[in-house]
Formats: C-alpha cells, sequence, structure tokens
C-alpha cells in the first residue's frame, strides 16, 4: 500500500457526490435498468449511503480513492428503504424499483460482516487499495467479534473475483437469477467467505 493513501472509518462528507459516483460507476451495470435514469439514480444513492457502515481509502489531499460498505444488525452502507425510493423517483416509480431492488437485498447471518459494495476509482486501480480495504474490512470483523465476512460477486465481473480470491476469500455457494438476468445484467452470483 502506497504511503500516501490514508484508510479511515467512514468518509469524509464533503465526499459524498464522489461516493455515489465511484458507486454508480461500480455496479450501474447490475443497477442501471432498475435506478436509470442516472441523475436520479446519482440523487438516491447520495441520500442513502451510511459512512457508518463504511472504510475509505484517501489521498494526501483528502479526495475519495475507494471505499467498502459493509452491513450488521445495526445499519449498512448502503442503508435506503421504500421513503427513499419514493422521495427521488415518486410514489409509483419508488415503489416499483422498491421491489426489484428487494430481490437482492441479502440477509444478515449470525458472527458474520456482511460486505455491502467495494470499489475503487479508475484512476487508482493497480495500486493495492482493494486489497487493502479487503484486509480493512476483515480488522472491522474481528473488531465487532466475528468470525467470517461474506460477499457476493456476480459473474461478469471475474476481475473481482480474482481480488477476493487473493484475499483470502472462498467459493460457498452459487445463486442463479433465472428469468431477472435481463434486467440485472448477470445470471449467477458466487457466495464467497473469508474467516477472520
Amino acid at each position: 500500500m502506497p504511503p500516501d493513501i490514508l484508510i479511515s472509518s467512514g468518509f469524509p462528507e464533503d465526499q459524498r457526490p464522489a461516493a455515489a459516483r465511484l458507486f454508480w460507476e461500480a455496479f450501474s451495470g447490475k443497477l442501471g435498468k432498475v435506478l436509470a435514469p442516472k441523475e436520479k439514480a446519482l440523487r438516491l444513492i447520495e441520500r442513502i449511503l451510511d459512512p457508518a457502515f463504511a472504510i475509505s481509502a484517501l489521498d494526501r489531499e483528502g479526495q475519495l480513492l475507494g471505499l467498502a460498505g459493509y452491513k450488521t444488525a445495526d445499519g449498512s452502507f448502503a442503508a435506503g428503504n421504500l421513503d427513499d425510493m419514493t422521495a427521488v423517483y415518486g410514489q409509483c416509480g419508488g415503489l416499483l424499483r422498491g421491489v426489484f431492488v428487494e430481490v437482492l437485498e441479502r440477509k444478515i447471518e449470525p458472527d458474520c460482516l456482511l460486505m455491502d459494495g467495494i470499489f475503487v476509482a479508475e484512476s487508482a486501480r493497480g495500486r493495492g487499495i482493494g486489497g487493502t480495504l479487503l484486509n480493512a474490512i476483515a480488522e472491522e470483523a474481528r473488531r465487532r467479534s466475528l468470525s467470517r465476512v461474506r460477499l457476493d460477486v456476480i459473474d461478469t465481473n471475474p476481475r473481482a473475483k480474482a481480488l477476493y480470491e487473493r484475499s483470502g476469500f472462498t467459493a460457498v455457494g452459487e445463486e442463479k437469477t433465472g428469468f431477472l438476468e435481463l434486467l440485472f445484467g448477470f445470471s449467477s452470483a458466487t457466495r464467497m467467505e473469508k474467516q477472520v
């Protein structure tokens, strides 16, 4: 990890728009059809991100380079609800989108820290930031006295899966999307876990 990168709990409030943009860049392939148009998606993401459940990588000037979010029984990084959806998309649009997003929701399990997204700015990739964020997530799980970290990676993202494997995660299951592949753009997700 370069010495000019700071790993920190949460993210600075002035970096909320950057966090939303990076989130959208990372997950628009999966969420784009459901949360479009982009302008509204960014408004929603900015609104729902909770820094209390995030670990960030910042440069010397405090600019956001990457984030790892997580979910526990206490809350989650992408903590939106139906009220957030309807505030951005209106009553009908918010309700419909809420139903589709709920399909992707993953339940919390005992003794497990659930990853709720990880992403690194394109300009900062290849510098070890993703692996460092994953190590910080494992440390967060240990700090909370949890024994494992879980994440899900979609079949259209082999680069992320390779990073997770290098970081000690192993595949423990797979879930098919069936007909929802047309909506979300991926046919399966691999469940991966790491003991901490």
